[in-house]
């Protein structure tokens, strides 16, 4: 049996990441967001903002491998929120293959983005995720500690379809 090491991603995983990106995506939103609106993401599409990322360390970026191939990303930093504190970090995204859903590579992934805010001076972390997004919803809450902010919901458009997204919360410690 092979295990899951986690490690920051390199130039040369953009590519893989951006693959994980739209898998999974097409995955998880297939029930929420219209086909063609997830047909439209691509990996050329993405592929440069992972580049760019990477690049330039906005956000940090970790992989999870298993026998050195790709299965998942972490990208984390401070929070995009307005007005929020500069102690409150936040994953930006975290996603891995479907193939490799349940194994653990998700709480491996959180691990090393709940260390590398805590190394950045974080106190707290948010995530939004889609309502409906029960897989995702089940992971951070039950998975990771992570508590509902109720008064935090936004709806997001995607194509012609508008979507309720939650922030979740929970202190780094």
């Amino acid at each position: 049996m092979s295990s899951t090491l986690v490690r920051p991603a390199l130039p040369k995983d953009a590519k893989s990441i951006a693959e994980i990106h739209v898998a999974t995506w097409q995955a998880a939103y297939a029930d929420l967001m219209p086909a063609d609106y997830l047909k439209g993401i691509t990996v050329e599409k993405r592929l440069t903002f992972w580049r760019e990322a990477i690049d330039y360390s906005d956000p940090q970026i970790l992989v999870a491998t298993q026998d050195q191939q790709v299965i998942g990303f972490v990208a984390f930093d401070r929070s995009r929120d307005a007005g929020s504190k500069s102690s409150t970090g936040e994953i930006w995204a975290m996603y891995v293959l479907p193939a490799h859903w349940g194994q653990g590579t998700g709480l491996a992934l959180w691990d090393g983005a709940r260390d590398g805010l805590k190394e950045e001076g974080c106190t707290q972390v948010t995530a939004w995720v889609l309502l409906g997004n029960e897989r995702a919803l089940q992971f951070y809450e039950h998975g990771a500690g992570f508590k509902r902010d109720l008064a935090s919901m936004k709806t997001t458009a995607f194509g012609d379809t508008r979507l309720e997204e939650l922030r979740l919360k929970r202190p780094l410690d």
